[in-house]
């Protein structure tokens, strides 16, 4: 996928999530010096729950966030990489931070429709 296109699935993700508003959400969160391998081995993962109540794009520091009960999230738009779909509401953002520091976010909304 080009940067193009992933600039462009990006915006969608976040001109969408507002249906997403209310569902319990979770986060889990790897960080690896492996841009390839998030495996076990590589990777400290965390994970978090949480109501999404609202999102919004933060232009001081170019950041999406996400807020719930309890939880402030945010992803650095100037260092997504890529943005994958796993399934019907779950997404995968993976950010460079520096030559060997990444970090993959994965989002599933428990959304009933």
């Amino acid at each position: 996928m080009n940067s193009e296109e992933t600039r462009l699935q990006i915006i969608t993700f976040f001109e969408n999530i507002e249906k997403y508003y209310g569902c319990k959400t979770e986060i889990t969160i790897g960080l690896s010096n492996v841009k390839d391998d998030f495996d076990a081995e590589q990777t400290t993962w965390s994970l978090s729950e949480f109501i999404l109540q609202r999102s919004a794009y933060r232009n001081n520091g170019n950041k999406f966030m996400m807020e719930g009960n309890g939880l402030y999230y945010e992803i650095d738009a100037t260092s997504i990489i890529n943005l994958n779909r796993l399934g019907r509401n779950k997404f995968e953002f993976i950010e460079q931070y520096s030559e060997t520091v990444f970090r993959i976010t994965k989002i599933r909304f428990h959304y009933k429709y």
